[in-house]
């Protein structure tokens, strides 16, 4: 199976040495996304809300780029600094995939790159089965 790698100018360029996915077969593999504007490459706002919905934002473009969209997205992990905005990501997270919501895993961590306060990343399949690129 060949790898075909991904990126997406609407989504923050990488900060270390990773694609911003990776597609094998018919499945697409996101690396985590932080609440970076693609634009500036700084968090956008200080808040998890903030942070979360640019995330969630990045990771569409991403998914998007690879030829699928939030609606193949079968599994997510969502990476937290602290738990205890777990409600507010739940809410923003229910609101973007509210038919038919994949698998998802929330964990805290000690600490993300950047001092950011959510990451999340994605597992998707391509509706077609072959890359758009």
């Amino acid at each position: 199976m060949e790898k075909k790698l991904v990126y997406s100018t609407k989504a923050p360029r990488p900060v270390g040495a990773y694609s911003q996915a990776v597609i094998i077969g018919d499945m697409i593999y996101t690396a985590g996304q932080l609440g970076l504007d693609p634009v500036t490459g700084k968090l956008m706002g200080t808040d998890i809300e903030s942070q979360a919905r640019q995330a969630l934002a990045n990771l569409e473009a991403v998914i998007s780029e690879a030829g699928a969209s939030l609606n193949e997205v079968v599994k997510t992990t969502i990476y937290l600094v602290d738990l205890s905005h777990f409600p507010v990501v739940n809410e923003l997270y229910g609101s973007i995939f509210r038919a038919s919501p994949p698998a998802r895993t929330t964990v805290q961590v000690a600490a993300l790159p950047l001092g950011a306060l959510v990451e999340i990343e994605m597992i998707a399949y391509l509706p077609d089965g072959s890359a758009s690129f």
